[in-house]
């Protein structure tokens, strides 16, 4: 797969994801089936707990759930690189222990775009996070993926965050 040339917006900086730190009560709409025209989605209730890292160039996230038939577990660390003013999103999970290729990518005007190669069931795929934070207390992560280089999109998750408490 060839890398994905990503450029930083004119306003990216180490602070896009303050908006981020705390406690939140997460409604999740997840499709029930990816490059299959499914219709079908499933929705669930999750948590999570965000904290500042490295001096603020960074922060670490759980994500927690039972909707999955078992304790389910998810962890995001990002990363701000100063000296290509953009965001690194790893994520791993309590089912596979394996990091997910990094999702690269910054804001502009509260709104953060990342995307990443990955394979999804054998194929080659773009994954695309979208943070939208024009409410910072309210703010909505999406996902797509693409398997056509980008030109056609399937929104597959949506998680619309409420903060338990003002940390």
């Amino acid at each position: 797969m060839n890398e994905m040339m990503i450029d930083p917006s004119s306003s990216s900086s180490s602070e896009d994801f303050n908006f981020c730190y705390g406690k939140w009560r997460i409604a999740n709409r997840k499709l029930l089936r990816r490059f299959d025209n499914c219709n079908e989605w499933s929705e669930f209730e999750a948590t999570s707990d965000c904290r500042r890292i490295l001096r603020g160039i960074g922060n670490a996230e759980s994500y927690f759930t039972d909707a999955f038939g078992s304790p389910f577990e998810g962890y995001a660390l990002r990363l701000f690189d100063p000296t290509t003013r953009l965001w690194s999103i790893f994520w791993t999970d309590s089912e596979r222990a394996t990091l997910d290729p990094p999702q690269i990518g910054s804001f502009a005007n509260g709104v953060g775009e990342f995307l990443a190669r990955d394979v999804f069931e054998g194929k080659p795929i773009i994954v695309k996070f979208r943070w939208d934070a024009t409410d910072p207390d309210r703010p909505i992560w999406s996902q797509a993926f693409s398997a056509d280089d980008g030109a056609t999109w399937e929104w597959n998750w949506f998680m619309k965050m409420e903060r338990e408490n003002n940390e």
